[in-house]
């Protein structure tokens, strides 16, 4: 499904709406991979087929320089491992949305909305199971993949990473939600 898809998705628009409500009063909010992009659509921003195929299987995205004061995102490396396997991406940001993570063939890899809500293009919470079953389910993205992309071994080696680079990050947007990690600063004022 894409973000827009409302006419065989009939929930989204109550998801988007939601979504506009978690940014508009603070509450901290994760958008992963198609949560990203209904959080961007939410706010504003533009999710569109990538005009440079799918991202399909383990990458690296960078950090970008609000990334090092931003309290979730501060201390992944420079480049983290990332699962990727999407046809659409978010072509445009909502406005005021603070760029976190980029990679070459799309920018808007990572963003902030205000200083508690989160959309994050790519997978951190895969399986190797999750990940071979998206596999045989979309044969044709998962072929644009590298050739050994979804093997058993190839997986549980990215995984492993993933697991380390990620479940900081997830204990500190935990701790986001419970008052334990003081929120982003407020976003600069746009001119």
């Amino acid at each position: 499904m894409s973000a827009q898809d409302d006419a065989g998705h009939p929930w989204l628009p109550k998801v988007r709406d939601l979504l506009a409500k978690a940014v508009s009063t603070g509450l901290p909010t994760l958008g992963i991979c198609l949560g990203a992009q209904l959080l961007a659509v939410a706010a504003g921003g533009r999710v569109e087929p990538g005009e440079h195929g799918a991202e399909v299987g383990a990458g690296l995205v960078s950090k970008r320089d609000a990334a090092w004061t931003d309290p979730l995102f501060a201390d992944l490396p420079l480049m983290p491992d990332v699962m990727q396997f999407h046809e659409d991406v978010i072509t445009t940001l909502p406005r005021g949305a603070v760029l976190l993570a980029s990679a070459p063939r799309y920018p808007n890899q990572a963003f902030r909305l205000n200083r508690t809500a989160y959309g994050i293009q790519f997978h951190i919470e895969t399986t190797t199971e999750v990940v071979q079953s998206w596999a045989r389910d979309a044969p044709a993205m998962a072929a644009t993949a590298r050739e050994d992309a979804f093997t058993t071994e190839t997986l549980a080696a990215v995984h492993a990473d993933l697991a380390e680079t990620w479940r900081p990050f997830a204990t500190r947007f935990v701790q986001l939600c419970t008052g334990l990690v003081t929120p982003a600063a407020h976003p600069l004022p746009l001119t």
